[in-house]
């Protein structure tokens, strides 16, 4: 058996932003919670515990964590795509699915929540994060 890709799940990572477009929501931070997952193609130097061959999620977590936290964003599809941008960056990616809650965001339901994808095949990676600066 050759095992030749991994996913790496964050899940329930919980963040505070500037997420929305109400006055109020623009002049407070919120709670996000965002879930990743990614898919990668493995590096045979993994299998013989090579810590520079693996893809390292503590890196991608904390540049998620960075953007989020010293953000701010109108829309949680904005919020999403560019966390998909981040968790895609690495060429050995090849699926990168990223899901966003809006936690309190409706009176009458636990959460609002957007989920974007990309894959690497399909061509259709977003650059935002460029766009944005």
């Amino acid at each position: 058996m050759t095992l030749q890709a991994a996913t790496i799940n964050v899940d329930n990572l919980r963040l505070r932003t500037f997420i929305g477009f109400n006055p109020d929501e623009r002049s407070k931070q919120q709670d996000v919670v965002i879930n990743l997952e990614i898919r990668h193609r493995l590096s045979p130097g993994v299998f013989d515990d090579s810590v520079d061959d693996a893809l390292n999620y503590k890196t991608i977590t904390k540049k998620v964590i960075s953007h989020v936290e010293q953000g701010r964003f109108l829309l949680l599809e904005k919020l999403t795509a560019d966390i998909v941008e981040i968790c895609s960056e690495h060429p050995s990616v090849e699926r990168a699915k990223v899901r966003v809650d809006k936690p309190h965001a409706l009176r009458f339901a636990d959460s609002v929540s957007v989920s974007l994808e990309y894959e690497a095949q399909q061509n259709n990676h977003i650059n935002l994060l460029e766009k944005a600066s």
